[in-house]
């Protein structure tokens, strides 16, 4: 069973930087008056999951997804990410940035990538999130992004 709850109107946002994407997600108050709401699914998998061949596969299935999104109008972004040795890491700390090679934490299961959708609700997100192809080796996590007045428009 689910909780569904009203957060308050000045709830702070984190900010993840993915390849040339920023991405700002969070907790929504909730689809109001029909309208679509952003839902950002985060893919995380064992690196070593996939053989060369199945990710290759992986990429055609989910840009086949993309495409039928986009023909709904739910598409909005999506792409996998580079190794995680790729990554660094900053971190601000008494006003200085701390830099580090790597992840911010160490599990076995990493972010491999990302879909951003529109959907009409989490029922609709979960039903999309399901057919990722990364769901059925890994995990896909969801969260609804809060609209911020006041940033650019995507173009």
């Amino acid at each position: 069973m689910r909780q569904h709850f009203q957060t308050p109107k000045a709830m702070p946002y984190l900010t993840f930087l993915i390849t040339n994407y920023e991405l700002r997600i969070g907790i929504t108050t909730g689809n109001k008056g029909g309208n679509l709401m952003k839902y950002l699914l985060l893919i995380y998998l064992e690196e070593n999951a996939l053989s060369q061949t199945e990710r290759e596969h992986c990429y055609v299935e989910s840009a086949q997804l993309a495409q039928q999104l986009n023909s709904k109008g739910q598409y909005l972004a999506t792409a996998p990410l580079h190794p995680v040795a790729t990554a660094t890491s900053v971190r601000v700390r008494d006003g200085k940035p701390l830099i580090t090679d790597g992840p911010f934490a160490e599990t076995r299961e990493q972010l491999g990538g990302f879909f951003l959708i529109n959907a009409q609700d989490l029922d609709e997100a979960i039903a999309i999130a399901s057919r990722i192809p990364g769901a059925h080796v890994g995990t896909v996590e969801i969260r609804p992004v809060i609209e911020v007045a006041g940033l650019p428009e995507n173009s």
